[in-house]
């Protein structure tokens, strides 16, 4: 019998039954005070406590995976490979011409959001692409247009940055409506730009439609190539021809680089300021901005070197989640799922809260999903240069009310327009990252787990009194423990035992999952 306990139930419950148990729990995080981790060697009586431990083992039926989480203690981490810096291809046109569709099918899935209206696409997105096995970083970008203001002009310009930072470029155009005169000023951005151009007569979806893309050559770029991103049509003919003109080793190395530094999703809901944080902790405008509530749409990556230690950090700014994602429809849908997606290659995540706004239940679903995935944690309460007295009071009674049972999140109050308290956020993913790599050694934690069930035993139920055999850490990132026990446990003492370990091993910044195995002795013959 295998009991399972989620680690969002880790704080601040009463253990019912068991009143002889009390715990003082205070609760919040710090992030100038990093945990020692030197108290973590083993001394010489927590040697002995797991050697008797391990001894009393005997007595109890155990699985082969048992005996060897008892053994080992461990699972091995798989380290992330260096990737090399690959040559870059730019996909660019006006919008709705398919770039996003044609992205999609050269990486063989739907990564990058479709939608069948123009301007789905607004940032500069790279992905890692491979044909006829050459690798090489693909570019989608927004829609560029002519006399473009506002967002759009910010769209542009990303585009237009796109361009300077590649080595080809995939010129897309709509062969069912021709050359336009946006795409004559295209053509002369990519002129100026003096970098290779391959020429994608896009919507051609049968051969009678193939004339419609021979009118193309009065570009200027070349042979136009007839391709239905849609269906997959002509596609690797253009990809031929794009490996024709793509550099061995890119004039633009570096410019999307990719592993290495750790990798910080910035989640929240829409319009709570994440972009605006990365354009800040970037110190230039690298993802377009905008008040409208849902402007990003794909993950962007960046790297940012944060203080002055002149560590690098990927950042990865993320679409607002509006709702749960099947009540969702579109672009937001898929823009949903790949928020999803960027969470969980990230290593940590930062949930930004719009503290001029009352605590919704969108932001708890959000620090939901970030415990869910297993992600450490730090939550960023936003624009708060823009509180009074008044707001500043109630919001502190929604943290305690909406968010107790994360009381282990470093917390940073900031401001991503101004700047305020955003050098904060450095050392409270440091904390958050030590925490979810911690491992403690087996010794140390039964000599830990014999301490607090000598003070504190488990309630009596039906005469019974279950024992804590043994327990082992089996895994990090995130901290993953199993407790072999002689009977039931019953999920308030397990609170409290997370309880005692955070207080214990400085857990702050990342979730806790306890897994409790039952085993029975072994039958007397």
């Amino acid at each position: 019998m295998t009991q399972h306990q989620g680690p969002f139930d880790g704080t601040g419950e009463p253990l019912p039954g068991s009143d002889e148990v009390e715990v003082e729990w205070t609760g919040g995080v710090d992030p100038d005070l990093p945990y020692d981790e030197s108290g973590l060697e083993p001394s010489d009586d927590d040697l002995r406590v797991e050697t008797a431990l391990r001894a009393g083992l005997e007595e109890f039926e155990l699985t082969d995976e048992d005996l060897h989480l008892v053994d080992a203690g461990e699972l091995t981490l798989e380290e992330d490979d260096e990737a090399h810096t690959r040559p870059v291809v730019a996909v660019v046109g006006r919008p709705n011409v398919g770039k996003s569709s044609l992205v999609n099918r050269i990486l063989g899935r739907r990564e990058a959001v479709v939608e069948d209206v123009p301007g789905v696409t607004r940032d500069r997105v790279a992905y890692d692409a491979e044909w006829s096995g050459r690798k090489f970083t693909l570019v989608d970008t927004g829609g560029w247009e002519v006399d473009a203001t506002g967002i759009h002009l910010r769209v542009a310009e990303q585009a237009e940055v796109a361009v300077e930072l590649a080595d080809v470029v995939m010129f897309v155009v709509d062969a069912t409506v021709g050359a336009t005169d946006t795409d004559e000023q295209v053509v002369r951005l990519l002129r100026r730009a003096r970098k290779p151009v391959v020429l994608v007569a896009n919507k051609v979806d049968n051969q009678a439609q193939e004339a419609d893309a021979a009118v193309l050559w009065s570009l200027g770029l070349g042979q136009p190539y007839p391709v239905s991103a849609l269906h997959g049509r002509g596609s690797g003919d253009a990809l031929d021809a794009v490996l024709d003109v793509l550099p061995e080793v890119s004039a633009v190395a570096g410019a999307y680089p990719r592993g290495g530094p750790r990798r910080v999703a910035l989640l929240g809901r829409p319009n709570v300021g994440k972009s605006s944080l990365l354009n800040k902790l970037a110190g230039e405008e690298r993802v377009v901005v905008d008040n409208v509530a849902g402007t990003t749409r794909d993950p962007v990556d960046e790297l940012i070197t944060l203080g002055d230690s002149g560590k690098e950090w990927r950042f990865v700014d993320t679409a607002g989640i509006r709702r749960r994602v099947h009540q969702t429809r579109g672009a937001d849908f898929y823009a949903s799922l790949r928020t999803q997606t960027a969470l969980e290659k990230a290593e940590v995540a930062v949930v930004l809260i719009d503290v001029s706004e009352p605590i919704a239940e969108q932001d708890i679903r959000v620090v939901q999903q970030v415990i869910d995935a297993g992600r450490a944690l730090v939550i960023a309460y936003n624009k708060w240069d823009t509180l009074d007295e008044e707001r500043q009071y109630y919001l502190e009674r929604e943290i305690e009310r909406e968010l107790v049972q994360i009381q282990w999140a470093p917390r940073v109050n900031i401001s991503a327009t101004t700047g305020r308290h955003v050098a904060k956020l450095e050392p409270a993913l440091e904390i958050a990252l030590a925490s979810w790599d911690r491992r403690i050694p087996t010794s140390k934690l039964n000599a830990f787990f014999g301490e607090v069930v000598a003070a504190h035993p488990h309630p009596v139920r039906g005469g019974k009194q279950p024992r804590i055999l043994f327990a082992t850490q089996a895994d990090t990132r995130p901290p993953k423990f199993v407790i072999f026990a002689s009977g039931f446990i019953e999920a308030g003492y397990r609170r409290f035992l997370e309880r005692r370990l955070r207080e214990e091993f400085g857990f702050a910044g990342t979730p806790i999952e306890i897994s409790v195995r039952v085993r029975e002795k072994r039958s007397r013959r």
